[in-house]
Parts: C-alpha cells; sequence; structure tokens
C-alpha cells in the first residue's frame, strides 16, 4: 500500500475533524508533503460544505454528496469491535468467577455454622445431663458428709466402739467420698492420711484428715488420677502436711466390698 493509499480512506474524517489528535498530527504531517492527498482534501471540505448547505439552500449535486458518503463508508470500525467484545467477555468472566466464589464462601460459612451449632447443642446437653448428675450426687451425700449431720453408729453393749472408715469410690471420674467414725486422737502436729492402693503401681495420697472431739471425720473429692483402679485403702498417719509415700505402720486398711 504507497503512503497517499494508506491515508486516503482518513481523509474524510480529517475533513470533519472527527480524528484524534494524536492521528489527526499525523494526517497533517502527510498532507504536508502529498499533493494528492492535498486535492482530495479540498474535493471533500467542498463536498461537505455543499451538503451542510443542502437543508437552507439549493441542492448540492447528488455526486458530490455520494463520494463524501462512500469516504465515510469506507472508514473501518471493525477493529473498535473486535477490540471491545474482549473486554466484556473478560468482564462478564470475572464477574462470574466472583459470583461462584461468594456462592461457595457463604455455603462454606453455613456449613460451618450448622456444625458449630451441633457442637454447641451436644455441649448444652452433656452440661446440663452433667449438672443433674452432680446434684442427685449432692442430694444423696448431703447426710453423709454435711458438718451438722448427726453420726451414729450403733455396737454391741459390751463391746467398745472400734475405729471404722467407708470409702465410695467412682473410678471412672476419680471421685471419692470418705468417712470414718471412733477415730483415735493424734498426736500434735500428725494427722491420718487416706491411701488409693491400686492394682499396680504404687499407693496415691487421697487425702488428710483429722478427726472432731467425738472421732469423725471426712475427706471429698480429693484430686485423684482417673480411671485409676483401687484394691484397697489405707490409713496412715503422717505429719500434718502429708506425705508422699505411706509411713508404716498402716493403721487400718479395706478392700472393696
Amino acid at each position: 500500500m504507497t503512503g497517499h493509499e494508506q491515508y486516503a480512506d482518513d481523509l474524510a474524517l480529517y475533513a470533519l475533524n472527527a480524528l484524534q489528535a494524536d492521528h489527526r498530527a499525523r494526517i497533517a504531517a502527510h498532507l504536508a508533503g502529498c499533493g494528492s492527498c492535498r486535492l482530495e482534501l479540498e474535493q471533500l471540505r467542498g463536498d461537505t460544505a455543499l451538503l451542510a448547505l443542502s437543508t437552507t439552500g439549493p441542492r448540492p449535486p447528488q455526486r458530490a454528496r455520494q463520494r463524501l458518503l462512500d469516504a465515510i463508508a469506507r472508514e473501518p470500525r471493525v477493529p473498535k469491535i473486535v477490540q471491545t467484545e474482549p473486554r466484556h467477555s473478560w468482564w462478564g468472566y470475572l464477574r462470574l468467577a466472583a459470583t461462584v466464589a461468594v456462592t461457595v464462601f457463604a455455603f462454606t460459612l453455613w456449613k460451618e455454622n450448622s456444625v458449630l451449632k451441633a457442637t454447641l447443642s451436644n455441649a448444652q446437653s452433656q452440661s446440663a445431663r452433667s449438672a443433674r448428675e452432680l446434684e442427685e450426687l449432692r442430694r444423696i451425700a448431703a447426710p453423709i458428709i454435711a458438718p451438722e449431720a448427726q453420726h451414729v453408729t450403733l455396737v454391741s453393749p459390751k463391746t467398745p466402739p472400734q475405729p471404722q472408715g467407708k470409702a465410695f469410690y467412682l473410678r471412672n471420674r476419680g471421685s471419692l467420698v470418705f468417712l470414718a467414725n471412733n477415730m483415735p486422737p493424734l498426736p500434735p502436729q500428725k494427722a491420718y492420711e487416706l491411701w488409693l492402693i491400686p492394682t499396680t503401681g504404687a499407693p496415691i495420697p487421697a487425702g488428710v484428715f483429722k478427726p472432731d472431739a467425738h472421732g469423725s471425720a471426712s475427706v471429698v473429692n480429693p484430686p485423684l488420677p482417673p480411671g485409676v483402679e483401687a484394691k484397697a485403702f489405707a490409713i496412715t498417719v503422717e505429719n500434718e502436711a502429708g506425705s508422699a509415700t505411706p509411713t508404716m505402720p498402716i493403721v487400718m486398711m479395706g478392700a472393696g466390698e
């Protein structure tokens, strides 16, 4: 394509002042050195002037009007449409991807919320059940461990009362209630210590206690490791602070009934 042919199709838009600044500058630079294009531009400008006067003055020649319309019709407009379509398509894909992402995110939140609700419901149910069981245990244990409860030991009239203890142990919870009666008085700075004797392993400290004036005492839920199977319980005399291992002799001992 020659230089003249390259710019000839843009002369109609140049005459109508319809080109962008940079494109118009290139056409102007070409016109400065191309006489054929300058002549074509002058003819187009004349045809444009005649076309503008056609509404109020004499009708311009049909040939001039048709030539201007043909020149405008030759202007390529397809590239603009081709450039626009991919942009619209790209935005369409982006909107679709965003919609899918929001939908997946909303479904994930809904699923997690359902799991949390189920977990909370189970936890509340378990808490309510534990509270009921604890209240029942307190109701049963109240007459046994309450300080104001009256402890009565029945023995033969001819036999002096003997020291005795009773342990109530729940292995799966590590819960222990121990009651003692008729315990002998202790020397100063001494105390009784209760021991859990497991089926295997060393004795486990289960609480230190001192009897009252009537020889009664109790130990309620000392810290114990859960799940330990008890073979027996024993009592020794230790210092008031207690001991990590039993000090012989064992003053009382009993196995499970």
